[in-house]
């Protein structure tokens, strides 16, 4: 099992708004290609089309991994994954799995702070258990990479798309005290934006009832 970059995409979507909006999901198509192309919580940014995310739905569905959800709506499709029938995960390993498909590779302390929506770690130590038991899972489902020169965090990325040796940051991270209040203030940010797009999405819904 190896997915391209929008399969990962897709289905780290579904894995999140299942979680995080449970009143809207499963997702239309429409829905989800929202989910897919929203500029919070998503590194890179994409700007898929219908017809990219459909494709992805269909090779998910391959891998067992998503498909049409059973029970919804008659007059429109909509789509769930299926990551729990697949590995059988707890919360925390899921929420970990999750950014990690959305965001790329993450250090635990990133993992702990965007996590939070989806499952509250109440230190390092249980995002470091979880993420060992996503190393010690037959194959791995994830892999710790070489610290980078001035970080004191390791970093780690999931292997659904194969092995990631040659990962980069897109950047080098300067390490210092102003940088660090800038992350915490651009995580910030980034919550307070995915709130808007959740209540965005929650009005539309609500408005839709009336007319």
């Amino acid at each position: 099992m190896v997915l391209n970059d929008i399969e990962t995409r897709v289905l780290g979507s579904l894995v999140e708004k299942d979680v995080t909006t449970p009143d809207y999901y499963p997702l239309s198509l429409h829905a989800l290609v929202n989910a897919c192309n929203q500029k919070s919580n998503r590194d890179p940014v994409m700007n898929l089309d219908e017809e990219a995310v459909r494709q992805a739905l269909f090779s998910l569905h391959d891998h067992g991994l998503a498909g049409p959800a059973g029970g919804a709506d008659s007059r429109v499709n909509k789509y769930e994954h299926r990551l729990q029938e697949a590995f059988n995960f707890t919360r925390a390993e899921t929420a970990i799995l999750c950014v990690l498909l959305l965001r790329g590779p993450q250090t635990p302390g990133e993992l702990r702070g965007r996590t939070e929506r989806m499952h509250a770690f109440a230190d390092l130590t249980e995002v470091q258990s979880g993420l060992q038991r996503l190393l010690q899972r037959e194959p791995p489902l994830v892999k710790m990479l070489p610290r980078q020169p001035g970080t004191k965090e390791s970093r780690y990325a999931h292997l659904l798309s194969g092995d990631v040796e040659g990962w980069e940051p897109p950047s080098p991270a300067v390490v210092s005290g102003d940088s660090v209040r800038i992350a915490q203030l651009e995580q910030q940010v980034q919550g307070l934006e995915q709130k808007i797009a959740d209540l965005q999405q929650q009005f539309a819904g609500f408005r839709k009832q009336f007319e």
